[in-house]
């Protein structure tokens, strides 16, 4: 094992967590805004638009990036709407994140891909569910 693999086991884990849980439950409030009306929204989306599939996205894949449940699938299908979101909303304002208020967008696209790339890290119901099965290989 080598010195970088070593840290990676110890406080870069403990981050992960954190980095998952927290970005999952900032992202379950733009789903709750768009589904419920709730935070200060001025009011549900209409169910089948695109805003509504949106807030469907965002707080129920929130939740599970939050639990770590099917995070790299989930985290794969949250960076492709954000992607899209930045393309549709924001970039026609403008190239620059800074002037297009893009910059939330592609900051959650860049978590969701680390998250994808990354896994869940080991306080996670992904985790959990590992952990059984190696348990029940090992026995």
């Amino acid at each position: 094992m080598t010195t970088s693999e070593g840290a990676r086991s110890g406080a870069s884990h403990f981050f992960l967590n954190v980095l998952r849980i927290a970005a999952g439950l900032l992202f379950m409030q733009h789903g709750a805004q768009k589904l419920f009306g709730a935070l200060g929204a001025n009011g549900a989306a209409e169910v089948l638009t695109q805003i509504w599939l949106a807030g469907i996205l965002e707080f129920w894949g929130g939740l599970l990036i939050a639990l770590g449940l099917l995070t790299r699938p989930v985290a794969v299908v949250l960076a492709l709407e954000m992607a899209w979101a930045y393309l549709q909303a924001h970039f026609p304002r403008g190239p620059w994140p800074i002037q297009n208020q893009g910059e939330l967008a592609l900051l959650y696209l860049s978590i969701w891909l680390f998250l994808a790339a990354n896994g869940p890290g080991g306080f996670s119901l992904d985790g959990l569910i590992a952990a059984r099965r190696r348990a029940r290989t090992a026995a």
